[in-house]
């Protein structure tokens, strides 16, 4: 007895979402503290790192603090008697040394801060990006068929690249502002009056409600720009995928202006957000120059006055020039980090798009024991539900025989093996969530039949051990853009080279791969396009062969192929299929004569089934379908 398993070993420890927003329907944008809520369990993994992180921080900062403090004994230092020169050798040179070791300390205490902090930002940043991954594979084929890959890479690489600019605008750059600004109003405070307080608050408050005011407003304008750059993106990626039908229309100067009116909009909304950066920025400048001038004023007066000190003046422009500084770069701060946010926010929606098929709370792997009996028992199904594809089919592939279908393009024979590789179940017609499925969900799961391995009800046990029960050379071969060993490999990666030799040869694929400079090293090209149709077919199935899996699917298995390579690869099919549960989908009727059972679907339903000789004799479909393609006629 043996269990047919597909372990995800690396994934393991990352939890997937179960439920969420169904996928495709529209999403209200969470608020910013519920994002930072759903990143904090990320970064927590490494509470002793943001621990102490945060200590090396306040320690920079009491550092930094302690510099206009010391400036200011240095200053009133050199206003000594004349002539006393152990003071000028001793205090002086003392505060100097003090001056250097309290700049070299901030400096250290943020290296220090960066360094143990490194490794909670890059490892919150890996493990949301592994987890996005694995989600979106675990997505059903209906998402993948609607997405739009340009902007949805792009979502993603802003997403990863938003938690590290979150976390390094926030922990770097608001909190230890914070703390000093804390630590420089209680200073001022208690060195000097509250005037110096009141000024600096007024100043905090005015700059920092003009920021936010601004930066909320111009959002909107920000946000539009990535809209407008996911777009262009999309549309350059889609061009360029599609780089040989582009060719084959000459449709550049289409496409280029297709292109180039996303630009365009792309340039306006990019004016006009750096119109009302600019405007931020004058505003912001401003309140500070105010403020300073109000300050300083106040203190040259109490310097004139006689109680304050040259350093006291001296301190309070350190303190301000400190203070502002980082104050400066508030509203690109703020814009920053409300980006980072919508950009880690739009990541972790895609994160909570569930599962169209997700496997039952303790589904259990499937369980063979050798090639097993497939069962379609009265399966209805449709991607629409306005549009019904398969109407109540029922047919079994006994264990380790063969049976074909055939019948005319669009007649729902691929929907067949979409459907036992649970890429959709027979119960679903429409995503979980939908109007369309609303009255669907709550009839019972008969209606729409069953699909059943050696007796097990596929939506009973997990999709990982299912596929892994299966092996399929589909009719479109896409390959990885790598060498042509680690495609036919991908049947069985840790198989080894010998392997993936005696599975080319098997395909008939060795010889060609000999003749070529790099041999197994070839690389394929972005989807396999370096190489022809027929020869990215005999990897597939070379990939498939390798994989020895007992349910083989072939889906137009040969349709690239010439016929003399297809008569050569047949028998090698064949062979392939022994003792094996096989499901035959054709076009070329030459390629299942030999089927246990020929089924022939038109329109979704069985209209004929038997041998090869049964089906001719009948004189029916299947032998009108015969006499064309003896004659020439497709």
């Amino acid at each position: 007895m043996s269990r047919m398993r597909h372990a995800h070993s690396s994934q393991a420890t990352i939890p997937l979402p179960a439920s969420g927003p169904a996928a495709g329907a529209p999403v209200a944008r969470r608020s910013d503290w519920a994002t930072l809520a759903r990143l904090l369990p990320y970064l927590w993994q490494y509470k002793w790192r943001v621990v102490l992180a945060l200590g090396f921080m306040v320690g920079a900062k009491m550092a930094n603090v302690g510099v206009p403090l010391l400036l200011k004994e240095l200053v009133d230092a050199m206003t000594i008697q004349p002539g006393s020169v152990e003071a000028m050798l001793v205090v002086p040179l003392g505060l100097l040394l003090a001056y250097g070791g309290l700049r070299l300390s901030t400096t250290v205490f943020t290296e220090l801060r960066e360094l143990v902090f490194a490794k909670a930002t890059e490892g919150a940043t890996r493990s949301i990006a592994l987890q996005v991954f694995g989600h979106l594979h675990a997505l059903s084929l209906r998402f993948h068929l609607e997405r739009q890959t340009g902007g949805m890479t792009r979502d993603i690489e802003r997403g990863t690249r938003g938690v590290q600019s979150l976390i390094s605008y926030s922990l770097y750059s608001i909190f230890p502002t914070l703390i000093e600004v804390i630590m420089v109003l209680t200073l001022l405070g208690t060195k000097f009056d509250m005037g110096y307080v009141w000024i600096t608050l007024v100043a905090l408050v005015l700059y920092v409600g003009f920021t936010v005011t601004v930066t909320e407003w111009r959002t909107k304008f920000r946000r539009q720009m990535n809209e407008l750059e996911s777009v262009s993106q999309t549309r350059a990626i889609d061009s360029l995928l599609n780089y040989e039908t582009v060719k084959y229309f000459n449709n550049e100067a289409f496409e280029a202006s297709r292109y180039d009116e996303a630009l365009e909009k792309l340039r306006r909304a990019r004016i006009k957000s750096q119109t009302t950066l600019s405007l931020l920025n004058a505003g912001q400048q401003l309140v500070i120059a105010i403020a300073l001038v109000f300050m300083l004023y106040r203190a040259t007066q109490g310097v004139a006055e006689g109680h304050m000190t040259l350093g006291d003046l001296v301190m309070v422009n350190a303190f301000m020039i400190q203070l502002y500084i980082p104050l400066g770069f508030l509203g690109v701060l703020y814009r920053e980090i409300k980006q980072s946010l919508t950009d880690l926010d739009k990541m972790f929606v895609l994160m909570e798009k569930e599962r169209e098929i997700a496997d039952e709370p303790g589904a259990q792997d499937l369980v063979l024991d050798g090639a097993p009996a497939v069962k379609f028992e009265n399966v209805r199904f449709s991607y629409e539900p306005a549009r019904e594809i398969l109407h109540g089919i029922s047919f079994e592939i006994p264990a380790g025989k063969t049976v074909a279908v055939v019948g005319p393009s669009g007649s729902g024979k691929s929907t067949l093996a979409r459907l036992l590789y649970r890429f959709y179940d027979v119960t679903n017609h429409e995503p979980p969530g939908s109007p369309a499925t609303s009255n669907t969900q709550a009839r019972p799961g008969a209606d729409f039949g069953r699909i059943t391995i050696d007796g097990q009800d596929i939506r009973q046990v997990t999709q990982s051990s299912v596929r892994q029960a299966i092996g399929i050379v589909p009719q479109d071969t896409v390959l990885f853009n790598d060498t042509i060993e680690y495609n036919i490999l991908y049947g069985r990666p840790d198989a080894g080279h010998e392997a993936a030799v005696q599975a080319a040869q098997a395909a008939h694929i060795h010889s060609f791969i000999q003749r070529l400079p790099l041999g197994y090293a070839t690389m394929v090209g972005e989807r396999g396009l370096k190489l022809s149709g027929g020869e990215k077919q005999r990897v597939a199935i070379a990939r498939t062969l390798l994989k020895n899996p007992p349910i083989v699917i072939f889906d137009e298995a040969t349709s690239a192929l010439d016929s003399a390579n297809e008569r050569a690869i047949q028998a090698e099919l064949r062979s392939a299929a022994r003792n094996k549960t096989t499901l035959v989908i054709a076009h070329r009727l030459s390629t299942v004569v030999d089927a246990h059972e020929i089924l022939v679907l038109v329109n979704g339903e069985i209209v004929e089934r038997g041998t090869h000789a049964q089906l001719v004799a009948l004189g029916g479909v299947y032998d009108g379908m015969w006499a064309l393609q003896q004659s020439g006629v497709d």
